[in-house]
C-alpha cells in the first residue's frame, strides 16, 4: 500500500475513534445535569472495554471466512500476535484498529436508550456480552465474508449494499436500544417533556464532532480502493446531513411552531445515519433527497415512544433504528445502476436490502432483550428509584458534573 493510503487510514481511524467522545457529549448534554457523568461514562466505558475485546478476539470473529460461518474463530489469533508478526501485518493491524472504532461506537450508541436509570457495572457486562454475541458476528456477516455479504450471489440478485454500517451499526444498535428500553422500563414520571437538555451547547458540540468524524466513518474504507470513490462519499455525507437538518427543523416548525437547536443537531445525526450505508452508491441529488426524507421521518418517529409507551430516553430508536432502515432500504430504490428507479425497474436490490436489514434487527433485538433480562433478574440492571431521583451521578459514580462554588 502507498504511504498516502496508509496516512488516510490512520487519519480515518482517529476520526472514527473521536466520534465516541462525540456521542458522549451529544448524549451528555441531552440528559439532566445530575446524570451527565453517568451518561458520558457509558460511552467511555464502551471505549475501554470493546477496544480490549476487539484486540483479544473480536477482530478474529469479524472475519467469517465463508458464507455459512456464524463468525470467525475467536481463538484463531488471540491477541493478534500472529497478525503482528506476519507479512503485511503493518497494514493488517491498521485495518483491525479501524474496525475496532466501529465496534466501539456501535455499543456506545445503545446507551442513550437507558439514560438516567442504568447501573454502570451492569451496562459494562451487557456491552461486553452483546458485542461478543451480536456485533462481532454481524460485522462478519456484513463485511467479513458472511452470509449477508454473499446474499445476492446466493439468490441471483445484486449484492447487499452497506458501505459503512446501516445494518451492522445503526439498525444493530437501534434494535438493541429498543430491547433495553423495554427491559429497564420507564423513568419515574415518564411523559412528554419529562426532562429537557441540561446543556444545549454540549449537544451541539457533540453533533459537530460526530459530523466531523463521520467523514472518516464513511470515507475511511476508501484506502482499499486507493480513494477511488472518496469524492462521491464526501459530498454525499455533507449533502444528506445538511438536507436532514433542514427537514427536521421544518417538521418542528409546522408541528411545534419553533425550530430548535436540539432539533437541528438531531436532524444532522439522522442524516448521517441514513447516508452511512448509501454514501458510495447514490448520486448527490438522490443523497439530498435521502437526507430530507430521513430528517422528516425521524423527527416524527421520535414521538412514537410516547404513543407506544417505551422509554427510549435519547431517541436511539427514532434516529438510529429508523434512520438506518431508511438508508438501507432507500438503496433498493435509488442505488446507482441497481435501484428500482435507477437500474431498470428491478426489485432485486430492494429485496436483499430488506432481508439484511430485518434479519439484523430481529437478531439484535432478541439477543439484547434476553441478555438485558438475564442481567436485570440476577444482579439488577436498573438503579433504585431513590437513586434515580437523587441523581445517578452521585449514587453510581460519586461525582457531580458541575461543582459550582461561591468565591
Amino acid at each position: 500500500m502507498d504511504t498516502g493510503s496508509i496516512a488516510w487510514l490512520i487519519t480515518a481511524t482517529a476520526l472514527v475513534l473521536f466520534m465516541t467522545p462525540g456521542v458522549a457529549f451529544f448524549y451528555g448534554g441531552l440528559v439532566k445535569a445530575k446524570s451527565v457523568i453517568s451518561m458520558m461514562m457509558m460511552s467511555f466505558g464502551a471505549l475501554g472495554l470493546i477496544s480490549v475485546l476487539w484486540i483479544l478476539y473480536g477482530y478474529n470473529m469479524s472475519v467469517a471466512g465463508s458464507p455459512t460461518a456464524f463468525s470467525g474463530n475467536p481463538f484463531s489469533d488471540f491477541g493478534l500476535g500472529q497478525l503482528a508478526t506476519s507479512v503485511g501485518g503493518n497494514v493488517g493491524l491498521l485495518s483491525a484498529t479501524y474496525g475496532a472504532t466501529f465496534a466501539i461506537i456501535t455499543v456506545a450508541l445503545i446507551s442513550g436508550a437507558v439514560a438516567d436509570r442504568a447501573k454502570f457495572g451492569s451496562w459494562m457486562i451487557f456491552a461486553g456480552v452483546w458485542a461478543t454475541l451480536v456485533y462481532f458476528p454481524v460485522a462478519a456477516w456484513v463485511w467479513g465474508g458472511g452470509w449477508i455479504l454473499n446474499l445476492g450471489d446466493s439468490m441471483g440478485l445484486p449484492g447487499v449494499i452497506d458501505y459503512a454500517g446501516g445494518t451492522a451499526v445503526h439498525i444493530n444498535a437501534g434494535a438493541a436500544a429498543l430491547a433495553l428500553a423495554l427491559v429497564l422500563g420507564k423513568r419515574i414520571g415518564f411523559q412528554k417533556g419529562i426532562t429537557k437538555p441540561h446543556n444545549v451547547p454540549l449537544v451541539l458540540l457533540g453533533a459537530a464532532i460526530l459530523w466531523f468524524g463521520w467523514f472518516g466513518f464513511n470515507a475511511g474504507a476508501e484506502w482499499i480502493t486507493g480513494l477511488a470513490n472518496v469524492g462521491l462519499i464526501v459530498v454525499n455525507t455533507l449533502g444528506a446531513t445538511a438536507a436532514a437538518i433542514l427537514a427536521w427543523m421544518l417538521v418542528e416548525k409546522f408541528k411545534d411552531g419553533k425550530a430548535t437547536s436540539v432539533g437541528a443537531a438531531s436532524g444532522a445525526v439522522a442524516g448521517l445515519v441514513a447516508i452511512t450505508p448509501a454514501c458510495a452508491n447514490l448520486e448527490p441529488g438522490w443523497a439530498l433527497l435521502l437526507g430530507a426524507v430521513a430528517g422528516a421521518v425521524c423527527a416524527l418517529a421520535v414521538e412514537l415512544k410516547f404513543k407506544l409507551g417505551f422509554d427510549d430516553s435519547l431517541d436511539v430508536v427514532g434516529i438510529h433504528l429508523v434512520g438506518g432502515i431508511i438508508g438501507t432500504l432507500y438503496l433498493g430504490l435509488f442505488a446507482i445502476d441497481t435501484g428500482f428507479f435507477t437500474g431498470g425497474g428491478n426489485f432485486g436490490q430492494l429485496a436483499v436490502q430488506a432481508i439484511a436489514a430485518f434479519s439484523v434487527l430481529v437478531y439484535s433485538f432478541v439477543i439484547a432483550y434476553l441478555l438485558g433480562l438475564a442481567i436485570e433478574k440476577t444482579i439488577g440492571f436498573r438503579i433504585r428509584n431513590e437513586d434515580e431521583l437523587a441523581g445517578i451521578d452521585t449514587s453510581v459514580h460519586g461525582e457531580t458534573g458541575y461543582a459550582l462554588e461561591r468565591v
